[in-house]
């Protein structure tokens, strides 16, 4: 137990030289089974991906007239990751960007290098919308693939716990719904 949480703290030292003032700070509160679960904060990398930033802090506030308030995690594979973000079908078929559609990759600069990482669920190149993940490790091998746009600064608890209401197959065993979210910074 240990080891994970000083790997995690090196990958936060890691992702604190990506660190910025200026970036924005958004945060999902989350319920399982309609139970408070905590509050997951999270940084965006505006300053190498501002438009995917953009996206999703935008998403976060629902600015737009949509959203995260009120979607779930669709998608939670032990020990990988979190996904979540179909604001449109709830299930991992659907979603929808600022844009009006899909989205470009815009950088891959940003590695899967450990636990705490927020970057672009696709079905593909350059078809970005709301979808998202979290890993839970390393995952080196969808770098190049997904944008990474973010990292957890606080509430790693929260996702390791969401982590584990999953299955092999991606099917959570529980309802976790982001209940808010918004911006902090």
């Amino acid at each position: 137990r240990l080891q994970k949480k000083s790997c995690f703290i090196s990958q936060s030292k890691c992702l604190c030289a990506l660190s910025r003032d200026s970036n924005p700070v958004v945060f999902f509160n989350i319920t399982i089974d309609n139970k408070d679960a905590g509050r997951i904060v999270m940084e965006l990398f505006a300053h190498i991906v501002p438009r995917t930033a953009e996206n999703f802090r935008a998403l976060c506030t629902g600015e737009k007239g949509f959203g995260y308030r009120r979607s779930i995690f669709h998608r939670i594979v032990p020990n990988f990751m979190c996904e979540g973000g179909d604001i449109t079908n709830q299930d991992g078929t659907g979603g929808k960007s600022i844009y009006g559609g899909k989205f470009e990759d815009e950088s891959f600069e940003v590695r899967h290098t450990g636990p705490g990482l927020l970057s672009m669920a696709n079905r593909g190149r350059d078809t970005n919308s709301s979808q998202f993940f979290i890993t839970l490790k390393k995952a080196e091998h969808l770098d190049f693939k997904h944008v990474a746009f973010g990292f957890v600064k606080d509430g790693m608890d929260v996702v390791r716990r969401i982590g584990e209401l999953g299955a092999k197959d991606g099917k959570p065993t529980k309802t976790i719904t982001i209940s808010d979210c918004g911006q902090i910074m």
